[in-house]
C-alpha cells in the first residue's frame, strides 16, 4: 500500500550527516561508522531504496535551519542570513535529486494526483519519490518577501517554530505568543496559500496561530500528551481544535514521543518494550477524540537527528512503515480507514488545499 510520510529531514541528512540517500542502508551505516560526531552514526533508517521497498512514494520533505541568539544554548546558526543560506543548500540538493530522477517535487493538485496514481499502480523500483517542500522553523525568512520567493520555488508548508524561542513564534519547551512578526508571517502565508504546520508550537503560540490564520492547517509529526505528558505533544483540546479545522496529524516514531518516561541517551527500545505498534495507540487516541479516522496519518520523523537507538525495537528501516496497515487491521480499522491513515487523509487534505 502507498505510504505518505508527512515528515522527513532528507536534505538535512544529506548535507549535515553527509549521507548519500541513493545508497543502500547497509552502505550508509558502514560509511557512518568512520565518524563519531553524532549519536546516531551507523544507526540510520532512511534511504531511497528503503523508501521504495516500503512503498513510501510520497513525503513532506524539510528545509530546516534554526537561528539562535547569543543567549540561546540550542544549536543553530548565528544569523538568520546564515540560516537562509543553509536552506538554499538544502533546496539545491532536492533539485539535484530531481535531476537524477530520484525525486519529483509536488506543488499542485495535478502533480499530486498524477504521482499518487503512479504509486498506487505499484511502479518499478526506480520510480521517483514525490515530495512536498516544507520549512521547519521559519527563522531563515529574514525578510518577509523571501516567503513569496520560496513559494515560487515550491515551498508549500511552514512550521513557524522548532525547539525553543524563535522569530515568528515560540516552539517546544518555550512559552509565549506569536507577536506582531508572527501575525505578519501568517497573513502572508494565508495570501500565498501556504499550509500552517502546527507542530512544535508552544501552547500560547498554538492558540494564537490558529486564531490569526484562516488557511489550511496540519500537524506533520505530533503525538498525544494524554499518553506522553510533555509540551511537545498535543493536548486533547488541541487535537479537538485541529480536527475542527479539518487538519491531519502525522504520527511520529521518535521514541521519547511514543512512550512516557523515555530518557534520551539512557533509555533503549528493548527494555522500554517500545514496538512499532505503539504508534497505533496515539492514532487510536486521536480517532476517539475526532469520532472518526479522517484526521490521522504518518509523520515518521525518522532520522530526524536520531536513529535506531531511539526508534521502536522492531523497526529496522523506513520500509517497516509498510507493516502499519496490518497493525491497523488487527485493531479493527476498516479498509477505507487504513488507506486513509496510510496515505489518503493527507492526499485528500492537499487536494482540498490546492483545489
Amino acid at each position: 500500500m502507498l505510504i505518505f510520510d508527512a515528515h522527513l529531514d532528507l536534505a538535512m541528512n544529506a548535507l549535515e550527516w553527509n549521507r548519500d540517500l541513493r545508497e543502500r542502508i547497509d552502505a550508509i551505516r558502514e560509511r557512518d561508522r568512520h565518524y563519531d560526531d553524532k549519536k546516531d552514526r551507523g544507526k540510520g533508517t532512511v534511504c531511497f531504496p528503503e523508501m521504495r521497498r516500503g512503498q513510501v512514494g510520497l513525503c513532506v520533505a524539510t528545509q530546516i535551519a534554526r537561528y539562535v541568539k547569543p543567549a540561546n544554548p540550542l544549536p543553530g546558526w548565528h544569523s538568520p542570513e546564515q540560516a537562509w543560506a543553509q536552506t538554499r543548500g538544502q533546496l539545491a540538493w532536492y533539485r539535484a535529486m530531481e535531476r537524477a530522477g530520484e525525486m519529483v517535487q509536488i506543488k499542485d493538485r495535478a502533480g499530486l494526483d498524477r504521482h499518487a496514481e503512479l504509486w498506487r499502480n505499484k511502479p518499478n523500483d526506480r520510480a521517483p519519490i514525490g515530495y512536498i517542500l516544507t520549512l521547519e522553523g521559519a527563522d531563515s525568512i529574514y525578510r518577509l518577501d523571501l516567503l513569496e520567493a520560496s513559494y515560487e520555488q515550491g515551498l508549500r508548508a511552514v512550521g513557524p517554530a522548532h525547539y525553543g524561542p524563535a522569530t515568528y513564534a515560540q516552539g517546544t519547551d518555550a512559552s509565549g505568543g506569536i507577536g506582531a512578526r508572527g501575525r505578519e508571517l501568517l497573513k502572508e502565508m494565508d495570501r500565498l496559500g501556504i499550509i500552517l504546520d502546527a507542530t512544535h508550537l508552544c501552547d500560547e503560540s498554538f492558540s494564537e496561530a490558529l486564531d490569526h490564520f484562516d488557511g489550511p492547517v496540519w500537524a506533520s509529526h505530533s503525538n498525544c500528551r494524554a499518553l506522553v505528558p510533555h509540551n511537545r505533544q498535543f493536548s486533547d483540546a488541541q487535537i479537538k481544535a485541529l480536527t475542527e479545522r479539518k487538519a491531519v496529524i502525522g504520527a511520529p516514531l521518535d521514541a521519547w514521543m511514543m512512550v512516557a518516561g523515555w530518557v534520551k541517551g539512557k533509555t533503549t527500545p528493548d527494555p522500554a518494550d517500545l514496538k512499532l505498534e505503539r504508534m497505533i495507540d496515539h492514532i487510536d487516541h486521536i480517532c476517539q477524540i475526532a469520532g472518526n479516522a479522517n484526521h490521522c496519518g504518518i509523520g515518521s520523523d525518522l532520522d530526524g537527528a536520531f536513529g535506531r537507538e531511539q526508534t521502536p525495537a522492531d523497526l529496522n528501516t523506513i520500509a517497516d512503515l509498510a507493516r502499519v496497515p496490518e497493525m491497523l487491521v488487527a485493531r479493527g480499522y476498516s479498509k477505507a480507514d487504513i488507506a486513509g491513515i496510510a496515505h489518503g487523509n493527507f492526499i485528500s487534505f492537499l487536494q482540498r488545499a490546492w483545489s
